[in-house]
């Protein structure tokens, strides 16, 4: 019986850790190389050269063994790769600095004291007390002042886009192009403009926390929309339409039915904008200033808050500067824990609010 003729589908196949293995021996040949030619070790050339090395070997390799058609999907799934680790590596540097400069300092009593400068008349001795309470508490109240704003006007406004305008309503198309506007507007024109508005309002001297959850809130209601009006658009009409068969009104229906399946998302979106607007710091500089000061009153006088204190002792240090910036690096830690957890509470929000978990 002749042989049936060969077909490229089913050409030649690499070994499964062919892929590792060429790039393992890129690396170290390409640190070789470099060691060799230069004494030293610079760590971005070597991961580009490495890269281009094992491109290369991976694609001739593949089209002779295999095909050009797989060639070809090894190489760009190799370049996907790259970008994969170009981009995170970046983040998981600023991580780890974060982690080993703040740990250092975090420690109870930091988190617990007031931190500013100390003078003593006896001595006439100014001193610097480390301490993120008033940063801490700065940080939680104005956060919540706008969450409690931003999220009913993003909702009842998803809500209005979604279940009553109609497509072609002009309303509709105007508040749809505010929400795009807002979404890109830079965070610093939101802190002048919560400024400006209160210093027409009060006086010169608008610094206040109130003035800060106002520009926060600017930043936060347009993904608090974006977010529950994509949940909202997942809910299947069906449910709606029967509920309409039944006789259920419209209100009842999207309280009790749209809002309900939808809930898992909307409580996500939400918690995911909180952890967004929490370490915004210069419309928080701008409406809110800097003071070492516990201010519990959101109303009056300046505020500080986690990302302002980072952002203040670092680049305005006082006499002592590995103090100031030992405090800015504790700051930082300090809001990556509060955003991780943020992130964490909405994880599991989902998870409970879910319509299969109920």
């Amino acid at each position: 019986m002749a042989k049936s003729p060969s077909s490229s589908l089913v050409s030649g196949r690499l070994p499964r850790f062919v892929e590792p293995a060429f790039a393992l021996g890129a690396a170290a040949l390409v640190a070789a190389v470099i060691f060799l030619l230069t004494q030293s070790f610079p760590v971005g050339v070597w991961l580009f050269l490495t890269a281009v090395l094992y491109l290369i070997v991976i694609a001739v390799a593949s089209s002779i063994v295999e095909n050009r058609r797989k060639a070809m999907d090894r190489v760009v799934r190799g370049l996907v790769i790259c970008a994969f680790v170009l981009a995170v590596v970046p983040l998981v540097s600023a991580l780890v600095t974060v982690i080993v400069q703040g740990a250092a300092v975090v420690n109870w009593q930091f988190i617990t004291s007031v931190g500013g400068t100390a003078f003593n008349p006896e001595t006439l001795e100014v001193t610097y007390q480390p301490g993120a309470l008033q940063a801490i508490v700065g940080t939680l109240i104005i956060t919540g002042i706008a969450t409690l704003i931003s999220v009913p006007i993003g909702i009842m406004t998803a809500v209005y886009l979604v279940e009553y305008a109609q497509p072609n309503n002009p309303l509709r198309r105007a508040i749809t192009f505010l929400v795009d506007v807002m979404t890109g507007i830079p965070s610093i024109v939101a802190g002048l403009f919560a400024f400006s508005l209160f210093s027409i309002i009060v006086g010169p001297k608008a610094f206040s926390g109130f003035s800060a959850s106002i520009a926060l809130c600017v930043l936060m209601i347009p993904i608090v929309v974006r977010s529950t009006e994509e949940m909202l658009r997942l809910v299947p009409n069906e449910l709606r339409e029967a509920s309409f068969a039944l006789g259920v009104p419209r209100s009842r229906t999207i309280i009790r039915i749209v809002l309900r399946t939808a809930a898992s998302g909307i409580v996500t979106g939400v918690v995911l904008a909180i952890a967004r607007i929490v370490g915004e710091t210069a419309p928080i500089f701008i409406a809110a200033s800097y003071t070492d000061a516990l201010n519990l009153n959101p109303f009056e006088g300046p505020m500080q808050t986690l990302a302002v204190m980072a952002y203040t002792n670092y680049s305005f240090p006082t006499t002592d500067i590995a103090a100031s910036q030992a405090q800015a690096w504790g700051a930082a830690l300090l809001l990556v824990i509060l955003i991780v957890i943020f992130n964490f509470i909405a994880r599991i929000i989902a998870t409970v609010f879910a319509p299969k978990t109920r």
